[in-house]
């Protein structure tokens, strides 16, 4: 019964305008984490580990602009066309989340 509810969430297309910029974006920071792996365990020095996560951070950051645009201007205009103010709540609760 769980699935259901799930199911009718999003009665619309789901769809991601920028699903292929976001894919490359997180393969990038994959790569990156990848490489600061390795860092580690060739023990350099902490402080460019450091530099280094910090570039995955903002990488994070940005593709988390790139999805909470794309879901403003789809999916909550969609939910302000059906008067659906449990998907402005979700996005309220999913912006106190990412931004912590």
């Amino acid at each position: 019964m769980e699935n259901n509810s799930l199911e009718n969430e999003h009665l619309h297309a789901h769809s991601h305008p920028n699903k292929k910029n976001v894919l490359n974006r997180l393969a990038r920071v994959i790569g990156h984490l990848e490489g600061i792996k390795r860092m580690v365990d060739d023990e350099v020095d902490c402080s460019e580990i450091l530099i280094q996560l910090s570039a995955v951070r903002s990488a994070l950051n940005n593709t988390g602009k790139v999805i909470l645009s794309d879901h403003i201007n789809h999916c909550l205009v969609h939910a302000y066309e059906e008067n659906n103010t449990e998907v402005i709540d979700k996005l309220n609760d999913a912006i106190d989340k990412f931004l912590k």
